[in-house]
């Protein structure tokens, strides 16, 4: 499927090989980056993280951050209103559900694209529809899907089984529900619209037996990525889950053990898309820094699954037999060509006026009030401006009565 962008040099062709990587969502609190206290999130903080993430290359779509809380029943159209509107990404809304909301946003997207037929052939939106386990769809949601798919916009179908409580206690079993869940849709989307296209998902979690704790990351997840082999069984694209902590914490230890390996893994297993990066606590708050934090153990990932260059020049064995045992290399032209491009530097390796390294969090933080003060993505043209929020003031007249 195509993941079409505003932009349409950022269009996403998705194909095996290739692994696209988004943000988290859908959190409800965000630690306020003034005053540092923790509230509920509103259609600002939509606004500020897609404009973020339209700047950092780690992410190649966008999902809802967080909700437009101060937005009522019609927030899933704020935030559309508020992505497209402070990025030029392809946009994946986790919040859309709804027959009714859902054909104002193909309305929405219909305009943004100038025709209906546009939106068929590059769609701009596409939807997150959490199945409920075991064995169900939510009616809401599915109704959503439903319009969407007959406009042809992609919908990503993902099952969440907790094991030992609407899953069996047994990983392989779980993975029997999610995917009935997910195939369950899959069909369903068909039936309405031959060829809609469809992604496969399944993330998992496990009750704790002795707290019944909702627990992401226990010690034993092997097979986490089977999902994604599931999903190409049936020839469909997957989104595969990465990230994720269960602390609430930014940066001790649990925030970047359990969710290291994540990344690598996700791009090992071939998932077409991942999600996400910038939330803690379970999915639920935004630290606005968390994100570039995590884009960096992204980008650790992304340079192990590079190759590696081997030529005349980078194996250097000129240079080699001419510095000979117990000689140095800093006078050589070789060094001095490639120093500067040898080491990639991580956030933990930014200096400060004493050439000592800064605390990674602070420079996330710079970071962020960098990206907000100094990138601004193509704004919308005008008439696209007023006609989505026409639309968006018929729809809650609608909806709210």
């Amino acid at each position: 499927p195509l993941l079409a962008g505003r932009d349409q040099q950022l269009d996403l062709q998705t194909q095996s090989g290739t692994t696209y990587l988004t943000n988290d969502g859908c959190g409800h609190q965000t630690i306020d980056m003034r005053t540092g206290q923790r509230r509920a999130s509103s259609k600002a903080d939509v606004a500020m993280m897609a404009r973020i993430g339209d700047y950092l290359p780690s992410l190649s779509f966008l999902w809802t951050m967080v909700s437009a809380q101060d937005c009522g029943v019609v927030s899933p159209l704020h935030e559309i209103e508020a992505v497209w509107s402070n990025s030029v990404k392809h946009y994946q809304s986790v919040t859309l559900m709804g027959a009714e909301r859902c054909r104002y946003g193909v309305e929405m997207a219909t305009v943004l694209r100038g025709s209906l037929a546009e939106v068929r052939q590059r769609p701009p939106l596409s939807l997150i529809v959490c199945t409920i386990a075991p064995l169900m769809q939510d009616k809401e949601a599915i109704e959503g899907a439903m319009v969407l798919a007959e406009a042809n916009l992609p919908v990503v179908f993902l099952a969440m089984p907790t094991i030992g409580t609407t899953a069996p206690a047994t990983y392989a079993g779980a993975l029997v529900v999610g995917d009935a869940e997910n195939i369950s849709g899959a069909v369903l989307m068909q039936l309405v619209n031959p060829g809609a296209p469809v992604f496969h998902s399944i993330l998992h979690a496990w009750a704790d037996p002795r707290s019944a704790a909702y627990v992401g990351y226990p010690l034993d997840q092997h097979a986490r990525y089977a999902p994604v082999e599931i999903a190409h069984h049936w020839g469909l694209p997957s989104l595969g889950g990465a990230f994720g902590t269960e602390t609430a914490a930014l940066d001790d230890w649990q925030s970047a053990a359990e969710v290291a390996v994540d990344p690598l893994l996700a791009g090992l297993a071939g998932a077409e898309i991942v999600t996400g990066i910038g939330l803690r606590d379970t999915y639920t708050l935004l630290y606005p820094e968390a994100i570039i934090l995590d884009a960096d153990i992204y980008h650790r990932a992304r340079h192990h699954l590079l190759a590696m260059e081997v030529s005349p020049e980078t194996l250097a064995v000129e240079v080699i037999a001419k510095v000979g045992p117990g000689g140095h290399f800093l006078s050589q032209k070789h060094t001095r060509t490639h120093m500067r491009t040898a080491m990639k530097r991580a956030i933990t390796h930014q200096l400060n006026a004493e050439s000592k390294y800064r605390h990674p969090r602070d420079v996330a933080r710079e970071k962020v009030t960098w990206i907000l003060e100094n990138h601004h993505p193509e704004p919308l043209e005008k008439a696209v401006q007023a006609e989505l929020a026409r639309i968006i003031q018929s729809a809650t007249r609608e909806l709210e009565g």
